[in-house]
């Protein structure tokens, strides 16, 4: 483990900045949002398109990598973020901001590739495994070191816009030193919606929905504080309160997807975490400590389920397909995000905060409501034949895909697709 980390100690530094600088950023914007009185769905319009400058990035970032090399894409997505983020607090309004967080978005993107590429290069078949896991423990305590530096001054001013700022740039910096030469890089090529849906329709409608939640949470979810009355050190917690869920429950609801039947597995957490959204709601009235312990729960039953959409659909696939595979679930993933927020903020402008909760839980429903259908629709594989669960972040580029620990085993044989399209 120690090895690892000294290898990769500078990538993941840098990763670990960026992280910090997205997660507060977001509900930075948010309750600025709030603070200026921006109507509930257009601030889910302008949190909206930063998943729409992250489709765009994950489709055409690996291409400029492959034409002008890591480095010189990194620098230049990361002072583009960078000076994204302070033109939110020059100019204060709707549309500028939404132009802003499309460029953030695809600024992202890139930056992910660049990062998780050169961590893929600098691991092998014995240490990738350790190197994902160390990977998310960075991404979940970036977006909670995030969430509690919204803390450091006034959302009201222009400071925290300028600490986001300051931690994009540096991330920039380790990335750049980083020794040893610039890894080959290869995007993986992407495989047909049509055809993904074919081999697994819970998959991909799994992650579609997943986008629309998870997307609907983390941009909407300090509007969602602001409106309820908390306050910042409040929406701090809040925030922070889902993604530690995610850190606890992330390998029980794995272990659990690997000894019984996957989709029972995705079944009864889908439909858990609607529930808990659904007791959010009159909680929230009475006890602040109750909705922040259910929120929590949220995030243990929700956070996971992109994983277990990513595992259900790698066991209809031969290791040759998987990457491949993920590139095309990051993509029906990024489709959702872009209309998670706006659909949760319509609903909050219609039904008041109470909306941010309710959207949560029917799109946590559909998801379990289908994995029924599907169940009687196609047998589950055997047990024994049951890929892994491993923990990945849905916002990571399809680079993320490839650092997954693939299986040693032949590829199956060539009916092994045409028998999983019958569903």
């Amino acid at each position: 483990m120690l090895a690892v980390i000294s290898a990769t100690w500078a990538l993941l530094l840098g990763i670990a900045l960026i992280m910090i600088g997205n997660g507060l950023q977001g509900s930075l914007l948010g309750i600025r949002a709030s603070l200026e009185a921006f109507p509930t769905a257009v601030t889910g319009i302008v949190m909206s398109g930063y998943y729409i400058g992250f489709l765009a990035g994950s489709t055409l970032a690996p291409r400029a990598v492959g034409r002008v090399g890591h480095i010189r894409v990194f620098a230049a997505l990361g002072s583009l973020a960078g000076t994204a983020v302070l033109l939110h607090a020059i100019f204060v309004d709707p549309v500028t901001w939404t132009a802003m967080r499309i460029v953030t978005g695809f600024s992202y993107a890139g930056l992910y590739v660049v990062a998780e590429s050169w961590l893929n290069e600098r691991s092998t078949n014995e240490t990738r495994g350790q190197l994902l896991s160390i990977y998310m423990v960075v991404q979940f305590a970036g977006l909670t070191c995030g969430q509690l530096l919204l803390n450091a001054a006034d959302p009201g001013s222009f400071e925290l816009f300028t600490l986001v700022s300051v931690l994009v740039s540096l991330a920039i910096v380790p990335i750049l030193l980083t020794t040893g030469p610039a890894p080959s890089f290869a995007a993986p090529a992407p495989v047909r919606l049509k055809q993904l849906y074919r081999i697994s329709p819970l998959g991909v409608c799994g992650c579609l929905g997943i986008g629309l939640a998870h997307s609907a949470f983390f941009g909407m979810g300090a509007v969602y504080g602001k409106g309820i009355g908390l306050s910042i050190p409040e929406i701090s917690l809040f925030m922070s309160s889902v993604i530690l869920g995610g850190v606890l429950l992330q390998l029980p609801v794995g272990r659990l997807s690997d000894r019984f039947d996957r989709r029972s597995v995705m079944t009864i957490v889908t439909l858990l975490a609607g529930a808990v959204a659904l007791a959010a709601i009159p909680v929230s009235a009475i006890s602040q400590v109750g909705l922040f312990a259910l929120v929590c729960l949220f995030g243990g039953l929700s956070l996971p389920m992109y994983s277990l959409c990513l595992a259900h659909t790698n066991d209809f696939l031969r290791p040759d397909q998987m990457v491949a595979a993920s590139s095309g679930l990051v993509l029906v993933f990024g489709i959702g995000a872009i209309f998670g927020p706006f659909t949760a903020g319509s609903l909050m402008s219609g039904m008041g905060p109470a909306g941010f909760f309710i959207y949560l839980a029917a799109i946590h429903g559909a998801i379990g409501l289908f994995a029924i259908y599907r169940m009687f629709m196609r047998a589950s594989p055997p047990l024994e034949e049951q890929g892994p669960y491993v923990s990945v972040p849905p916002s990571g580029s399809p680079v993320a895909a490839s650092l997954t620990p693939q299986s040693a085993e032949e590829p199956a044989d060539e009916e092994a697709p045409a028998e999983a399209t019958h569903g």
